[in-house]
């Protein structure tokens, strides 16, 4: 008896350790992108495009808004705990924020930018190539606060968030004619492609290992665009939604032509379209009863990408609906997406 609970004892210990050894295989999450995973950094800059009002955060700890394009968590804030980490990862740029409140997480996302510096241009938000000096002062300051060898041990193992691209189409490409006269549809895909390559390049160059390449949503689906496809029934618009997917395949393809290329790379590709589009199909499946209209929207009369302040329209229950506002997924929707990326890409990290 006495050997069998000292063999129990020792069994306990043993997956205590190796729990917590997995536990700190990701020691962090450091994310880039758009509106989909920024957390608050359009409000400390010169921006009309924020969320710092009500009603958005109303579900998020606290309710109050953060900044998050969301009635609650983004993805990213659900794969952070998912990992072992903070339940939420917070904007680099908000002041009642350290750096040790980064050394566990923290995203340079600004909601509006893209691949294309011009999509950044567009509503004066901050452009990919700032986010990644944003990244390397953080790399500095956790050298500082850390030391070198803790500092390169956070950044080799943390995992690396990329989610962008769809303002590429809707706010830019679609909508000014600049890039739509220098470039085929097909054309603009490979130029962003060649943007998005060149920058996981420079992230693994600055020591980043794990990194997950996310792709598009059916973005012919969002509320914006279905209220504008009146000849359509307001259906979802198939032209966007086969770009998504063109798009999505060369951003696959490109992760396997840099896995072959940077050695002890360990790169994915998070794909969120088939998830989410077979949210928007089969709907009751997920306990959702509203697909096409957003929660915080005026009907299919919303054409504006944010909630209207104040709006008394707001749902009451926003865990029925898929959208929150006319371009952004509910906290449950976004809870969804990311367990999905989680278990089937993400799971190899943990």
């Amino acid at each position: 008896m006495g050997n069998l609970h000292i063999s129990w004892l020792l069994l306990t210990q043993s997956l205590l350790l190796v729990t917590r050894i997995s536990a700190s295989v990701v020691p962090a999450v450091v994310v880039f992108g758009d509106s989909s995973v920024d957390a608050g950094n359009n409000n400390q800059i010169p921006t009309i495009l924020r969320s710092n009002f009500e009603p958005y955060g109303r579900d998020f700890s606290g309710g109050k808004p953060t900044g998050r394009f969301s009635n609650g968590r983004v993805p990213t804030d659900f794969i952070s705990q998912a990992l072992g980490l903070k339940p939420f990862v917070p904007a680099y740029l908000d002041p009642s924020y350290n750096i040790s409140d980064f050394a566990t997480g923290v995203t340079f996302a600004s909601a509006g930018t893209g691949y294309d510096t011009a999509t950044s241009d567009v509503l004066s938000v901050i452009p990919l190539w700032k986010q990644l000096e944003y990244y390397k002062e953080y790399q500095n300051k956790l050298r500082l606060s850390l030391g070198g060898i803790k500092a390169k041990e956070i950044i080799n193992g943390a995992l690396h968030l990329m989610s962008m691209g769809t303002n590429d189409f809707l706010e830019n490409y679609y909508t000014y004619p600049g890039r739509s006269s220098q470039y085929s549809i097909q054309q603009y895909q490979d130029f962003l492609i060649g943007i998005a390559g060149n920058f996981i390049k420079q992230l693994y160059h600055l020591g980043a290992r794990k990194i997950s390449l996310g792709g598009l949503p059916p973005m012919g689906c969002l509320p914006l665009e279905r209220t504008t496809n009146v000849m359509g029934g307001n259906d979802c618009i198939a032209d966007y939604n086969n770009v998504a997917l063109e798009f999505n395949g060369k951003l696959k393809g490109l992760t396997t032509t840099l896995s072959k290329e940077l050695p002890g790379i360990k790169l994915v590709f998070s794909n969120p379209y088939y998830i989410f589009l077979h949210m928007i199909r089969r709907p009751s499946l997920y306990g959702f009863e509203v697909t096409s209209v957003a929660c915080c929207a005026t009907g299919m009369f919303e054409m504006g990408y944010a909630c209207n302040r104040n709006n008394m329209l707001t749902c009451t229950d926003a865990s029925k609906y898929i959208f929150w506002d006319s371009f952004h997924p509910t906290e449950k929707a976004n809870h969804i997406i990311s367990d999905y990326v989680m278990n089937n890409v993400l799971a190899q990290f943990r």
